[in-house]
């Protein structure tokens, strides 16, 4: 179809392009023109073939390339061009040039702005190339080229000017080029003029694209061509662009002559570019107006009588440019034009064409272009010819015009400072022009008056004033006219009766203003007495404001007023202009200063403080004087002579004293800063004097406490804050010092200080200004403001009242705690607070004490040595913070009557929190080392005291606090770490509280620690101790253990001083006496030796920050030890058993120095801190002082057999795992150790037997030393026979002698004797048998068996008998009882669990998995009947014995089954095994381990017992226990997943146990098809899952059992044969009631995201451990059918494990409940997670379960000759082939990828003799069958070859399911209608009556 190769393709006569066309046209119609070309088209002719036959065929395809109409194939071929010409000769490059040419102008004029630019590029690189070529075809360039330099696009016009300067470097070679193309260029700008849109293109452009470019072309020549005639005809210092040539160049006057001549004809052939003024485009206008003021400055001889009249009118009417663009080229060609023809403005009518259409362009605000315009109309003015307007007439509508269109509301800042600075300009302009309009002095004199009231006083002053009615920040004005029809005169008029809501700018007023005063300035320059009338006008508005203070509502009037004033000060006092004061601003405060005085008016004061203030005191009391405003005396001025500083001073003192300082309450502040600004520098000291003194009036009355009055103290407040103000402003500047006032020394005086303290020390009741007052003299609010105008002195006496107060409030707290702080901060001033606390109101004192910290703290800082209010103060801070803290842990701990007081001190408790907030770590490092010192030493011990004594408050919530508060202290006081260890050490020095069990010597070089020599109780301050570990522990984690137990410094001291201090006391901070301290203490609140404190040392020990040199681990021993040595006699002693020690066997050990050097030492060789060489010096150590002199040490020998325990593993590694081998010590040390254990063993074999205990003799210390040489491994059985260390034949006879000898003593005896002689029986058997086991012979092994039956039977007594106790406790409850009550009575019934017999059972248990080990080993290895081991021996026994310990097994779960009605009843039982983890996992190991027969008989027993609950209930209690062992967990799924109990463990109905069988069976009738239930157990977490379990953590409980619950449902699915009803059934009830969320929860453990990543052979992405894992156990799963493995491996449950779990269960899953898994994933939504579901199946799940399935197939025998099935594995297809008679079918069964997740696909290949209706519904069934199988394919081929046996037999398939065989549960259709007699499934007969609501026939309607 279509049409063939190269059909319909170009042929080589079809041209391709317009351009192609035209290259192909005929030679010899026209002559061929420069370059190729006639006109404006290419002739490809032969004459210019013969021409160019020389250019590069790759340049001249991409030359013919741009003329193409697309502007991408330009660029193309422009960049291809570019590369080419960088790559080519010169030589080769210049032959295209003409054609380049001809392109090159075209180009130009394109519209796409990126074609222009990258034709510019192209440009540059031929120039680059050709060089001095180029001069050849100049001509033909230079033309467009010099166009191009004035595009609009400036980058376009910078890459025309960057071609232009590469081919011509230097500026002279430029204008060399313009000179010789001078002609050329005009012709080519004549050209362009001349174009018309439609002439620059074909038709297909866009006409508006054809406007736009004919803009561009017309709008570049224009300035092109002005710029031309600039550079050729102007004169050399204007040409634009060659202002450096100094020359001028050769032929330039020719040129010049060419450009005159060219100007003349554009000029008059284009009738004077008038045309172009009526342009639409911006751009052209502007060009046409630079192209005017080129003609009229070079050619003016141009513009003559005929066209002058039609100039003058469009240039100088100009002003209707409404174009801001335009505007700056307008300008040029006005003024210029203006200047040059000052006659042409009789040519035309002014008013009409220039001044109508100049005041419109005025009140616009020249359209936009006020910083062009506005700095021209100064300049426009100068060029007005005076006689052709009228001078006042016009200056006053210029300025009310100019003034209209300011644009106030939203002016830019330039726009506004451009407006003012025109508006300047002109006014002053105006004023110094006046000549130029009148005649005559009066008339000049009248003119500027004029101008100065109606434009200076009524429009700019009116306008400043108007402000004043601003409540705001954005001012509301006067607004402009709407109306443009109005005159000028009107506007301005209505303008001062309108106001509309205009916001204006805040800096507009401002500049305002200083235009004013630069305006009132220049007139002054010009004719002072032209101020009087501003002069006059400021006066009265003065006087007028002055007078309406009273009236709070003018008082925006006062602020403007003064805001001018301190404009005046810029802008004319610092340029020292003298006019302000004399003239203005003098006269105005003479006529209102007897006004000001006596209205008490704060607006008014505040105006003559700033006059006071911008002009200086003296010289305004002087104007006031000379303006006889003031008559003082003697003092009478003319202004001629200058105040002196006497009379200046008696102004001071009795005029403006008295009255600044007894003013009004609304007017004291202004006054007061009235007062200041009259201070001078030459007589500072005194006027300060006469202020203090007036203001106090203490030189009178004395310094008597209390004899200010409040008014003088609220006056003295706020004059001190304003001089605090003043204080800071004279800071301001370089040489500051150098004036008065400007330190604060200055403003001291002893009148002063005597006022301050005695307010500062006076009673309550307080004035509202007292503390304001304290605050303002003292200074130090802020960190920055540390100024206080009081002495040292003073202020030492001030503060010590203020902690005087403080301290009342300390006193007087609840806490003793905060008591004792109070005597640390001051001792002495707690007696003189007795008459304080009596007749005070304490809380209004300390809030006063609070008001001036406040207000002062930071003034603290300036204190030295030599007083301690700086710590005292400080530490008041923070115990009364910390008081609050800890009120509000007991916030609810208080009756109703202390709650008030409580409440009241909390609240100023937080108020001093607030305070201290404000001060940062800063400040207190900034004090002096001592007041850091003195105030971190009362703060540790205030936190100490606290720990100790402070008893109403939980213990968690005080070490929270007082953690909190030592990392505060840390942090605030410490600057390096040396600081830190001091005040640690402070912190943990010795005390009578604590340490409880070591006393250190920080003062000691060697930082030693010795015992407490006094007896050592466990129970004295232990919990005052406990608090304090517990805080150290929480400064451990934060600081380190580096930092706080071994004293590591990383840093140097801030001072050399202060390193040579802490060097010579001592070289380190180490404080292993601490971390022995702490393993002492063993438990405290929120942790404990073992689980926090140990990890922590630990890792640092790991981290190599522990070194050596530092000993810290050795002398953490060597401290313990030795307490150990010394207290380890006292208390009794709990040793470990043989094997290795667990924490709870740690537990056990009372004495603290003891267990704490024990776990310290297992933590040490544990984690391989410590090795073999520590072990062997601790060994040699003890050892030595096991003897003192030839008595033992029974100190040592108690607590030998502990250590021993621990040190014995490391001492001994094994060589070899050989049985059979006789050890050989090594080495010396280990020859030394085994002759010391001998010598032991020796010594303990003469002692008599156990049997014959006797005390006093130290046969059990002794015995334990000896047992404690033979460690075993704690695992038992054959595991535990890898024994912990060697022993030679010596030694292991005499442990046989040893062992013997108590046999020899007897059975019966033994059995009398002590709980403890059973103890180190048991522990000498399991001894024995660990080492000696092959020298036993039948009497050994007799006399083990006897004593382990019979201690294991003891157990199981007490066992059950708990059990019962239970069991009669819960049966025997009423429903009245208590819960509480039958939780004691619970507790009570456990108490019959005896450790000690625990204990000898556990034992027992060891020795017995031992024996169990050896026999099976023995068996394997030899058949010899004379061994001792025989299995046939013992195995009645070891039955017997098995039997005991299932017992036990079931005896703990049935008691907490029973209990299970009870949550924490079960709880309760739970906990019991706790205490005992080493007996159970004993106990599950045996079970694990026992045969089939023990367990039947074990099950039996417990269901004979007869107790509420049965074996499974007890097996299923410990499998979901509330506080499991994971090994008991282990032991009861391993029973309950195997025989006999695993078919009971799950169906619940018609469950009965067969007696005298090993298995049990189901009395379900496989016939019925009743449902079936699961047992209770396991149904609530099978079928009754909450949604919630998806929120829970994935290594929960919760998550656990549910998983334990799926393992044993599929263990139990897996186990029952395939074709049993039983199973169908239970598989249909898990289909229909089991909740799937199982499956949700399964893939929260597998990370599937990264399974997509792994999919894609990324090398880089590692597989997480939780996908690889959970993988691998979902093959394995599938093709074992076991999940017993990865739940025996699950405990300790961590993430990885559940993921291997889950894995598993989804892969069992996929192979037992395949369509259950397909429907819960055929209802995800999720795509992205359903594929990646898919993905995980189809890896790691679908391949072994497809081969598993087809090799069934192939397996599976059918036995029909009707019936065969092909397996094709390779295609994953199964065919299945049924003929029967004439008649057959063949079913094709495909296996998706993803099998089981997809259905398989069922196809009909071939059917013979069947009708398509049968055809479809054998289809259908079969496909039913294979996708509702929950099991082998195989077996759903089988049952669908069945279901046709029976169509064919006859049988009727049912109505509804169109199949003989019901596709789920496989029965046949049984219920027939008794109507139409046809018979339906069961199944399918109720989901038809439950879909469709009623109870009829599906076909005949009958009821059924």
């Amino acid at each position: 179809m279509g049409r063939q190769k190269g059909e319909g393709a170009r042929s080589k006569s079809r041209p391709s392009s317009s351009s192609l066309a035209a290259s192909l046209l005929p030679s010899g119609t026209a002559a061929v023109g420069f370059g190729g070309y006639v006109g404006s088209s290419r002739l490809d002719s032969s004459l210019a073939s013969e021409e160019f036959s020389d250019i590069d065929s790759e340049m001249a395809q991409h030359l013919k390339r741009l003329a193409r109409k697309d502007p991408t194939t330009k660029l193309k071929a422009l960049t291809c061009l570019s590369m080419l010409l960088k790559q080519k000769s010169g030589k080769e490059i210049v032959l295209i040039i003409p054609q380049w040419a001809f392109e090159y102008k075209k180009l130009l004029m394109d519209y796409n702005r990126e074609v222009r630019r990258a034709t510019h590029d192209t440009m540059t690189n031929l120039v680059l190339a050709v060089g001095r070529d180029l001069a050849l075809h100049l001509k033909s360039l230079m033309g467009p080229w010099w166009f191009s330099q004035f595009d609009q696009i400036p980058e376009v016009a910078q890459g025309a000017k960057h071609s232009l300067q590469a081919a011509f470097p230097a500026p002279e070679k430029r204008l060399d080029a313009l000179i010789l193309c001078t002609t050329e260029i005009f012709m080519y700008l004549d050209e362009n003029l001349k174009l018309t849109p439609q002439s620059m293109s074909d038709k297909v452009t866009a006409l508006d694209e054809l406007e736009e470019m004919h803009q561009q072309v017309i709008s570049s020549s224009l300035l092109a061509l002005a710029t031309l005639i600039d550079i050729l005809v102007g004169s050399q210092l204007e040409k634009p662009g060659f202002e450096s040539i100094t020359a001028e160049p050769k032929h330039a006057s020719k040129a010049r002559a060419t450009a005159i001549s060219f100007a003349e004809k554009l000029f008059s052939s284009h009738r004077y570019f008038l045309d172009f003024l009526k342009s639409q485009s911006p751009a052209i206008r502007s060009a046409t107006y630079s192209m005017l003021r080129s003609c009229i400055k070079n050619i003016p001889h141009a513009f003559n009588e005929e066209n002058m009249k039609t100039l003058a009118s469009t240039i100088l009417g100009s002003f209707q440019e409404k174009d801001p663009s335009c505007h700056s080229s307008m300008w040029d060609a006005m003024l210029l034009f203006s200047k040059r023809f000052p006659d042409s403005w009789r040519s035309v009518n002014v008013q009409k064409i220039l001044l109508n259409r100049f005041w419109h362009f005025l009140r616009n605000g020249c359209f936009g272009s006020q910083q062009i315009s506005y700095p021209s109309l100064v300049l426009f003015l100068d060029s007005l010819p005076p006689k052709e307007i009228e001078g006042e007439k016009f200056f006053l509508e210029f300025f009310q015009n100019l003034w209209v269109g300011r644009n106030p509301s939203n002016p830019s800042n330039a726009d506004r400072v451009a407006f003012f600075q025109a508006f300047k300009e002109c006014f002053l302009w105006g004023l110094h022009n006046a000549s130029r309009y009148c005649n005559g002095v009066d008339a000049i004199h009248h003119f500027r008056v004029t101008l100065i009231d109606s434009v200076l006083v009524k429009l700019f002053w009116h306008e400043y004033m108007s402000f004043s009615s601003s409540k705001n920040q954005d001012v509301v004005l006067l607004g402009n006219s709407k109306d443009p029809s109005e005159s000028s005169t009107q506007l301005v008029h209505k303008r001062a009766m309108e106001k509309q809501n205009i916001k204006y700018p805040k800096s507009y007023a401002q500049d305002l203003g200083k235009c004013i005063i630069e305006i009132l300035s220049g007139i002054y320059s010009l004719d002072h007495d032209l101020l009087s009338a501003f002069c006059a006008t400021f006066q009265e508005n003065c006087l007028e404001i002055v007078k309406q203070t009273e009236n709070r509502e003018k008082s925006e009037n006062v602020e403007q007023i003064v805001k001018f004033l301190l404009l005046v000060e810029q802008y004319a006092v610092l340029k020292d202009e003298t006019w302000p004061l004399i003239h203005l601003v003098g006269p105005m405060l003479s006529k209102s200063f007897p006004l000001i005085r006596s209205l008490a008016s704060p607006d008014a004061v505040r105006l003559f403080s700033v006059a006071v203030s911008v002009f200086g005191p003296r010289k305004i009391i002087q104007e006031l004087i000379c303006n006889k405003a003031l008559s003082f005396g003697h003092l009478s001025h003319d202004g001629g002579e200058k105040l002196g500083q006497e009379d200046f001073l008696q102004v001071f003192k009795e005029l403006f004293t008295p009255w600044c300082l007894l003013g009004h309450d609304s007017s004291i502040s202004a006054q007061l800063d009235l007062l200041l600004a009259l201070f001078e520098d030459e007589s500072f000291a005194e006027q300060w004097c006469i202020v203090i003194t007036y203001a106090t009036k203490l030189e009178c009355c004395g310094a008597k406490p209390g004899s200010l009055d409040s008014n003088q103290i609220a006056v003295l407040a706020i004059l001190m804050e304003k001089a605090r103000e003043k204080l800071k402003k004279r800071k301001v500047g370089v040489d500051f010092n150098h004036h008065q006032g400007c330190q604060p020394d200055h403003w001291h005086h002893e009148l002063l200080d005597l006022a301050a303290v005695s307010v500062a020390c006076s009673l309550p009741p307080y004035g509202t200004s007292d503390s304001r007052f304290i605050r303002a003299v003292l200074g130090g609010s802020v960190e920055d403001d540390q100024a206080s105008f009081l002495s040292r002195d003073a202020m030492i006496l001030i503060f010590e009242d203020v902690l005087k107060k403080l301290l009342t409030f300390i006193m007087t707290s609840s806490f003793i705690w905060v008591k004792d702080a109070g005597s640390l901060l001051a001792p002495t001033a707690v007696d003189s607070m007795t008459e304080l606390e009596s007749s005070v109101n304490m809380l209004e004192a300390t809030q006063f004490a609070l008001e001036i910290l406040d207000g002062s703290f930071f003034c603290l800082q300036t204190f030295c040595e030599g007083s301690e209010v700086v710590p005292c103060l400080s530490a008041a801070l923070f115990i009364i913070g910390w008081e609050c803290n800890m009120a509000r842990a007991l916030d609810n701990a208080f009756d109703d009557q202390s709650m008030e007081i409580t409440k009241a001190r909390m609240n100023f408790g937080e108020a001093l929190l607030s305070l201290r907030g404000k001060i940062n770590n800063t400040f207190w490092q900034s004090l002096s080392i001592p007041n850091q010192k003195k105030l971190g030493s009362i703060l540790i011990l205030t936190i100490r005291s606290a720990i100790f004594k402070e008893d109403k408050v939980n213990a968690n919530e005080i070490t929270s606090l007082c953690f909190l508060w030592m990392a505060e202290v840390l942090e605030c006081l410490c600057q390096d770490q040396y600081q830190e260890q001091n005040f640690l050490d402070l912190f943990l020095a010795n005390s009578d509280v604590w340490p409880l069990w070591i006393m250190p010597d920080s003062g000691c070089a060697k930082r030693s620690a010795s015992l407490k020599i006094k007896e050592i109780s466990i129970k004295t301050n232990t919990s005052g101790s406990h608090k304090f570990v517990a805080i150290i522990e929480k400064l451990i984690s934060a600081l380190g253990i580096d930092r706080v137990v071994a004293g590591y410094v990383s840093n140097t001291p801030n001072s050399t001083e202060e390193a040579s201090k802490e060097l010579a006391t001592s070289h380190f901070y180490s404080r292993a006496w601490l971390a022995a301290e702490i393993l002492c203490t063993w438990k405290w609140q929120g942790g404990s030796a073992l689980g926090s404190f140990l990890p922590l040392l630990c890792s640092y020990a790991k981290s190599g920050n522990c070194s050596p040199k530092e000993g810290l681990l050795d002398s953490i021993v060597n401290i313990l030890l030795d307490g150990a040595l010394v207290y380890g006699a006292s208390g009794e002693l709990r040793f470990f058993n043989v094997w290795s020690a667990s924490d709870d066997e740690v537990e056990s050990i009372e004495e603290p120095f003891l267990r704490a050097l024990v776990s310290f030492l297992i933590t040490l060789f544990t984690e391989n801190i410590w090795g073999k060489d520590q072990a062997v010096i601790l060994f040699g150590l003890l050892a030595n002082k096991l003897f003192i002199g030839e008595s033992v040490n029974a100190e040592c020998l108690r607590i030998f057999p502990l250590i021993l325990s621990v040190l014995i593993r490391p001492l001994y590694t094994i060589e070899s795992d050989e049985l059979h081998r006789d050890a050989v010590p090594t080495s010396f040390e280990e020859n030394q150790i085994c002759d010391t254990i001998k010598d032991w063993v020796q010594r303990t074999l003469s002692f008599p037997p156990l049997t014959a205990w006797e005390t006093g003799q130290d046969m059990e210390e002794w015995l334990q030393l000896v047992l404690s040489c033979y460690p075993l491994r704690a695992l038992g059985g054959s595991k535990a026979l890898n024994l912990e260390r060697d022993i030679d034949p010596v030694e292991r006879s005499l442990l046989l002698d040893l062992f013997r000898k108590q046999r020899h003593a007897g059975k019966s005896a033994a059995a009398s004797q002590l709980p403890m002689v059973q103890i180190l029986l048991s522990k000498l058997m399991a001894v024995s048998v660990g080492y000696c086991w092959k020298e036993f012979n039948e009497e050994d092994w007799e006399f083990v068996l006897f004593h382990l039956r019979r201690w294991i039977e003891s157990a199981v007594v007490m066992m059950e008998e708990v059990a019962e106790n239970v069991n009669d406790v819960i049966i025997n409850r009423s429903s009245s009882d208590d819960k509480e009550v039958i939780l004691k009575e619970l507790e009570h019934a456990v108490l019959l669990l005896d450790s000690p017999r625990i204990n000898i059972a556990r034992n027992a248990l060891f020795a017995f998995s031992l024996f169990s080990g050896l026999t099976e080993l023995r068996n394997a290895e030899d058949a010899d009947n004379s061994n001792p081991l025989r299995r046939e021996r013992w195995d009645l026994v070891k039955d017997r014995i098995v039997e005991g310990i299932l017992r036990l097994f079931f005896s703990t779960g049935v008691t907490e089954a029973i209990a299970s009605s009870y949550t924490e009843a079960s709880s309760v039982i739970a906990s019991t095994r706790l205490d005992h983890p080493h007996f159970w996992e004993l106990i599950a190991l045996s079970i694990v381990n026992s045969s089939l027969h023990a367990r039947d008989r074990a099950v039996r027993s417990i269901e004979l017992w007869g107790l509420s609950k049965g074996p499974i209930s007890s097996l299923y209690a410990i499998l979901f226990s509330s506080k499991p062992v994971p090994s008991l967990q282990f032991a009861a799924y391993f029973i309950l997943a195997t025989e006999p109990v695993s078919n009971s463990a799950i169906i619940s109905k018609g469950t009965r146990y067969l007696v005298g069988n090993t298995t049990d069976t189901c009395d379900i009738d496989s016939s019925s098809e009743e449902g079936i239930q699961l047992r209770e157990d396991i149904s609530c977490i099978i079928e009754r899952l909450p949604y919630e379990i998806l929120e829970v953590d994935l290594v929960a409980q919760q998550r656990v059992y549910v998983f334990l619950a799926w393992s044993l449902l599929l263990s139990h699915l897996l186990s029952s044969p395939p074709s049993s009803p039983t199973r169908e059934r239970l598989i249909q009830h898990i289909q229909e009631s089991a909740n799937s969320t199982i499956l949700d929860c399964i893939f929260q453990h597998i990370p599937l995201e990264l399974s997509s990543a792994y999919s894609l052979k990324k090398k880089d992405i590692e597989i997480p451990a939780e996908l690889s894992e959970a993988a691998t156990a979902a093959t394995r799963a599938i093709s074992t059918g076991s999940l017993l493995f990865y739940v025996e491996s699950l405990w300790p449950v961590g993430p990885v494990k559940m993921a291997s779990l889950a894995g598993a269960l989804f892969g069992l899953m996929l192979r037992v409940l395949p369509a259950y898994v397909r429907q819960w994933f055929s209802d995800l939504r999720d795509r992205s997670a359903s594929s990646l579901i898919e993905y995980f199946t189809k890896a790691w799940c679908s391949p072994p379960l497809i081969a598993d399935e087809l090799s069934q197939i192939k397996k599976a025998s059918f036995a029909d000759e009707n019936f065969s099935v092909s397996v094709s594995k390779s295609a994953n297809e199964v065919v299945a082939t049924y003929t029967k008679d004439e008649t057959g079918m063949d079913l094709v069964i495909r296996l998706p990828p993803s099998y089981p997740l997809r259905s398989v696909d069922v196809d009909c290949t071939r059917s013979l003799g069947i009708s398509e209706v049968k055809q479809r519904k054998w289809l259908m069934s079969m496909t039913s069958f294979v996708r509702n199988q929950n099991g082998a394919l195989a077996e759903a081929i089988r049952i669908w070859k069945n279901n046709f046996d029976k169509e064919f037999e006859g049988v009727e398939e049912c109505p509804i399911c169109y199949s003989v065989i019901h596709t789920v549960n496989h029965s046949l259709p049984r219920l027939a209608c008794k109507t139409c007699k046809h018979k339906f499934h069961s199944a399918c007969l109720y989901k038809w009556f439950s879909t469709s609501h009623k109870s009829t026939c599906p076909l005949c309607q009958s009821p059924f």
